[in-house]
């Protein structure tokens, strides 16, 4: 073995053992901040649910439309997370002359619409309105003539609607007055709901005379003497419970 024989050792040192236990040093690296979770992991906090708007606008002279308009708010409040306003359209009469047709005077308690406007922010419609020679009355239809505004730029679109009705007789138009309305809403692009048969039994009964149809609930006024039975008033009831749901359904995410 030559001079200076045997191993030669690394130049190059061991690296180090990290001990967890030691006392830090001088010149020791700072300790890491402690990691934030990112916004989007963040624990987050659900929103108050929305309690959606349903509004039945109604026009009614002697009371039957107006009748089946508060039993259809009952069954719009009874679905939970939507509830209902009732409004009345303005009146084109004069009161002469709904003195002259016997027209008993309107409550109070259900005040006219104040402005088209008020359609903009609600989430679904039911319209109800009587029959003049199988289509919807005067007042209804100077009503939907003058939401020509929002027309314009299609602010109802999308929205559901139904109709309910009210006849003197029983040919006097319980469908044909609910089929022809349909237009308004066509126009507008909004969509029509009607009941179907989805009243079950009530809708089959042959016991008995009563309004209402596959388009909508209704009523037979007669003379203007005649009171809604208690399956016209149930059929309401169960169209805005229908309505309720559907818009429910509408606004899911």
């Amino acid at each position: 073995m030559g001079k200076g024989g045997g191993c030669v050792p690394s130049k190059k040192s061991p690296p180090a053992v990290e001990n967890d236990n030691a006392p830090a040093t001088i010149g020791s690296p700072p300790p890491l901040p402690e990691v934030q979770p990112r916004e989007e992991e963040q624990e987050q906090v659900p929103a108050a649910a929305k309690t959606l708007k349903i509004l039945i606008v109604f026009y009614s002279m002697y009371g039957h439309v107006e009748t089946l308009a508060r039993r259809m708010k009952k069954g719009v409040d009874g679905v939970d997370g939507v509830e209902a306003a009732l409004f009345r359209v303005p009146e084109t009469l004069s009161d002469d002359v709904l003195a002259q047709m016997r027209a008993p005077p309107k409550d109070d308690e259900i005040v006219e619409i104040p402005s088209v406007d008020e359609l903009e922010s609600a989430d679904g419609f039911l319209f109800g309105f009587p029959t003049r020679y199988g289509s919807m009355a005067a007042q209804m239809k100077a009503f939907f003539d003058s939401t020509g505004k929002l027309w314009r730029e299609q602010k109802l679109a999308g929205k559901p609607a139904g109709f309910f009705v009210s006849t003197g007789t029983q040919g006097g138009g319980q469908e044909t007055t609910a089929w022809t309305a349909i237009t308004q809403l066509a126009h507008h692009g909004m969509l029509f709901v009607p009941v179907g048969y989805t009243f079950g039994a009530g809708m089959f009964k042959m016991d008995s005379i009563r309004g209402g149809t596959p388009y909508g609930a209704g009523v037979f006024a007669g003379d203007g003497t005649r009171e809604p039975t208690d399956t016209e008033l149930a059929l309401a009831e169960h169209q805005g419970k229908y309505m309720a749901g559907v818009v429910k359904k509408l606004a899911q995410p």
